[in-house]
């Protein structure tokens, strides 16, 4: 099938265009600076991950981008008769979990971010005959990575002692290789769906598997969580049963290997900034 893709260079896009080849699915990079119409031509689907995720973005950038670009998109990818996947996120649902999250959880974003993909859900949601598919994964991980994970990786890797060790929380994390797999699972299935890896780990646990996969043991000092931030403390755990269950998803990646990956693209400093 032919998919055409928003935000096609980026970290996600690029993983996606190389895991559609083997499929033999034809990949068209679209423009959104540009008319998509001609772009979109007997397209099956239109993946659009084009998005703002930096927290510094006003809320007039997010509408703009996050918002009104994906309504635009979607309104172009239902004249060409295409599906419109919509990668959304699980900050939809909240930054902290009491209980696992799953696609019945409440829609309660809790900044700006998350803010902006609820809207523009709603806002897809509202377009009569769209043919629509949503995905909402948790922090996305692997070669390429950038923010706060990349952050944490130089931190391990340059052997600075991290004040996590007291850290008691359950946080769910998704290896762009599962994702990707994912949205190609998805390419011809209705409905909402939250992924991940699998089971959940603890922020301790997580720093010394990206240790043991850079082979530089994370060094975890005891510090009481509470004075900690929020973020840094709280769970964040996903129950993402009903992709497994209906679409049959399984991620072709353990976390083991994801975060194998991702040392090795660390340590080869492949974009001359993860060094």
């Amino acid at each position: 099938m032919k998919v055409a893709i928003t935000g096609a260079t980026g970290f996600i896009g690029s993983a996606l265009c190389r895991a559609l080849a083997p499929h033999g699915h034809e990949v068209v990079a679209v423009d959104a600076r540009r008319p998509a119409d001609a772009q979109l031509q007997a397209a099956h689907a239109l993946v659009h991950l084009a998005a703002i995720a930096h927290r510094h973005a006003s809320r007039q950038q997010l509408d703009a981008v996050n918002v009104r670009l994906a309504e635009q998109m979607a309104r172009v990818a239902l004249a060409a008769g295409a599906r419109f996947l919509f990668l959304s996120s699980v900050k939809v649902h909240g930054e902290e979990s009491h209980e696992p999250f799953s696609e019945r959880s409440p829609i309660k974003p809790q900044d700006a971010y998350g803010a902006s993909k609820a809207r523009a859900e709603d806002s897809l949601r509202a377009i009569t005959g769209l043919r629509l598919t949503v995905i909402r994964p948790p922090l996305v991980y692997g070669p390429g990575v950038k923010a706060n994970f990349l952050a944490l990786l130089q931190a391990i890797a340059r052997g600075w002692p991290l004040p996590l060790g007291s850290i008691r929380n359950r946080r769910n994390f998704i290896y762009v290789g599962n994702l990707v797999d994912a949205i190609v699972r998805c390419l011809d299935a209705d409905d909402t769906y939250l992924v991940s890896d699998g089971e959940a780990v603890s922020t301790p646990q997580l720093c010394r598997e990206i240790g043991s996969a850079l082979g530089r043991p994370a060094r975890l000092l005891s510090f009481p969580p509470a004075l900690l931030p929020r973020k840094l403390t709280a769970s964040l755990e996903i129950d993402d049963r009903a992709i497994r269950e209906r679409l049959g998803w399984q991620p072709p990646f353990t976390r083991t290997q994801g975060l194998r990956a991702t040392a090795q693209w660390h340590r080869a400093g492949s974009t001359g900034k993860a060094r």
